[in-house]
């Protein structure tokens, strides 16, 4: 018996160490990572870079808090911002934290305009988080059940329904903000429409409302760009990333431009770990070498090589619905629920996730290179025919 509270049925293995795409359980069996801690190893195991990184900043300073300047936080601010396109920048500690930043930010630029009760767009099947105000903003029942009252403020839409945000922007003019994931993660790997996107960016502009996309999973080169709304041909307001910024250290970011950059004040947010300089020595080290071994290139190419390799599988094709996502966030919609897979493939020595009860879900490192991106393929390609 575990003293940990009982709120993830683990599954049975535990794993001693990895390197690159690989982990090898306390036993040293080895297994193909084709989830990276659920899209957060994006340099996979062991990467040189992120434990120099960590060793030469801890060797330094790991905290002092955010009453005092941070060199390390000052300079990954800077390249976020300027990779993003972005003005200013808040660091926490996750992903919801992020998010959590963003729905605060939203609420006060609508307090600024003399809006009492703001309103957030929130859309069916989204994940933002489990606090209770990213609950809330989520869309999924299951999840927020016993945990109510929810916190107020969101209306939910339709995806890719541009009639129905249309038409909530003629009956509530309570609305500040849309939030919404370019690809919805835990909602089956869906990306919105680019056209959906794109109108919904006009509608803000119409209605003096923020888009503001969470890319805590599409984030950091998931989806063959930095930022997965770089390939649509327009800007947000706000931008939530955190995941495979740390690669493994607990890092997230609020990043905002425009009328949304000045938002928060001094004493209207904080976070005490928020942007420690450990953290950000090792997310300074990520993104230099997502850019220094072009791994958002990677991403596409090994995402297309995985799709192509599965939908030239008879078997496999034979039982698959659909593949969806971008770059190295693959979703495998098959044509019944399939959730036994993922022991199934644990046993096989190999690591993957569903979602949406129905979908293979791969967030495999975006250092994985030809060989082992056809041996994942293959691997999730046995699993499916298997699947009778």
């Amino acid at each position: 018996m575990t003293a940990l509270m009982q709120t993830y049925a683990r599954l049975p293995v535990t794993f001693s160490h990895g390197e690159g795409v690989y982990l090898y359980d306390t036993d040293g069996r080895r297994y193909l990572d084709g989830i990276s801690g659920i899209g957060v190893n994006g340099l996979g195991h062991a990467h040189p870079a992120v434990t120099a990184a960590i060793r030469e900043q801890a060797d330094k300073l790991v905290h002092t808090s955010n009453l005092y300047r941070i060199e390390t936080q000052e300079q990954l601010a800077e390249a976020l911002t300027q990779v993003a396109g972005m003005e200013s920048c808040f660091f926490g500690n996750s992903g919801a934290e992020a998010n959590e930043a963003a729905i605060k930010l939203a609420r006060l630029y609508g307090h600024q305009q003399g809006i009492q009760k703001p309103a957030i767009v929130v859309l069916e099947d989204a994940f933002h988080g489990r606090t209770l105000a990213t609950l809330s903003a989520t869309g999924n029942r299951k999840i927020q059940a016993g945990f109510e009252p929810l916190v107020a403020g969101f209306i939910r839409a339709p995806c890719n329904d541009v009639n129905a945000l249309r038409q909530i922007a003629a009956n509530n003019p309570d609305v500040v903000a849309i939030l919404a994931e370019p690809i919805q993660g835990e909602g089956g790997v869906k990306p919105l429409q680019p056209d959906y996107l794109q109108a919904a960016r006009q509608i803000c502009d119409e209605q003096n409302w923020l888009l503001m996309l969470d890319e805590v999973q599409t984030g950091n080169g998931r989806t063959g760009t930095y930022f997965a709304y770089q390939d649509l041909g327009f800007m947000p307001d706000v931008v939530t990333t955190a995941k495979g910024l740390g690669n493994g250290v607990p890092i997230g970011a609020c990043l905002a431009g425009g009328p949304a950059a000045q938002v928060l004040g001094a004493g209207q947010h904080g976070s005490t770990y928020g942007g420690n300089p450990l953290v950000c020595a090792v997310g300074l080290a990520v993104m230099n070498t997502i850019r220094d071994q072009r791994l958002c290139a990677n991403a596409s190419a090994m995402g297309q090589l995985i799709t192509d390799t599965l939908r030239a599988d008879s078997g496999a094709a034979a039982r698959i619905t659909e593949i969806r996502g971008k770059g190295l966030m693959l979703g495998i919609e098959l044509q019944r629920d399939c959730g036994e897979l993922v022991q199934r493939g644990l046993d096989a020595g190999l690591l993957i996730n569903v979602a949406a009860g129905n979908t293979v879900r791969l967030l495999p490192p975006l250092t994985i290179n030809k060989s082992e991106a056809r041996e994942l393929a293959a691997g999730v390609a046995d699993l499916i025919r298997a699947h009778t």
